[in-house]
């Protein structure tokens, strides 16, 4: 199993990149992050884009009529 670290810096995690390409990340006390914490993280680190949504999107598939 071969990991990836990302350059080190004295944080309160690790980020590890794992064999499929993926990021993890880790925190000082063993327990993976997930969620919109994670995304934050590898954002500030520059590892990953953010991409916004759009405003439209959802309200233009909502309002399409059903086919029968």
């Amino acid at each position: 199993m071969v990991k990836k670290s990302a350059p080190k810096v004295k944080e309160s995690f690790k980020l590890v990149q794992k064999r499929n390409g993926r990021w993890s990340v880790k925190g000082t006390n063993g327990k993976y992050v997930n969620g919109d914490e994670k995304v934050k993280i590898l954002a500030a680190k520059g590892v990953i884009k953010v991409l916004k949504k759009k405003e439209g999107a959802p309200a233009a598939a909502a309002e399409a009529p059903a086919a029968e």
